[in-house]
C-alpha cells in the first residue's frame, strides 16, 4: 500500500475517534459515488454531517484543509447529496465539515476541525 494511502487511512482513523470523543455518531466511511467520496458521515443534535478529511506529515506543500479547494467542495456537495437521495432518515440540517491532521514524526501534532465549510449549498431532505 502507498504511504500516502496509508497516512489518509491513518488520518480517517484520527478523525474517526475525535469525532466520537466528542459525541457523533459515525454513519458511514468512506461513501463513494461517481461525484467523489466522503470520509466519514456522521450525526449530531440531529444534523446529518458529511466529512473531508486531509491528513499531512509536512507542511511544506500547505497546511492540510488547503486542499479542499472549492472544486472539492463541489464535489462533497454531489456526493452528499446522493447519499441523501438514498437515506431515508430526516434530518434537521445537514452540512460538510472538514477535519485537518497535520502529523509530524508519527504523532498528532495538530487537528482542526472546520465546521459547516459548505454552508448554505446543502438544504435538508424535504
Amino acid at each position: 500500500m502507498k504511504s500516502k494511502i496509508i497516512i489518509g487511512k491513518f488520518g480517517e482513523k484520527i478523525a474517526e475517534r475525535y469525532l466520537q470523543n466528542n459525541g457523533y455518531q459515525i454513519i458511514a466511511k468512506n461513501y463513494y459515488t461517481r461525484a467523489g467520496e466522503i470520509d466519514l458521515i456522521c450525526e449530531k443534535n440531529n444534523v446529518l454531517i458529511f466529512v473531508e478529511i486531509k491528513t499531512r506529515t509536512t507542511t511544506a506543500f500547505g497546511w492540510p484543509e488547503e486542499a479542499i479547494t472549492v472544486e472539492k467542495q463541489k464535489h462533497l456537495v454531489k456526493a452528499a447529496e446522493k447519499f441523501l437521495e438514498n437515506y431515508d432518515k430526516d434530518f434537521y440540517s445537514v452540512q460538510i465539515d472538514a477535519i485537518s491532521i497535520n502529523l509530524v514524526g508519527g504523532k498528532t501534532a495538530r487537528i482542526k476541525h472546520w465546521k459547516n465549510i459548505g454552508q448554505d449549498i446543502l438544504q435538508p431532505a424535504d
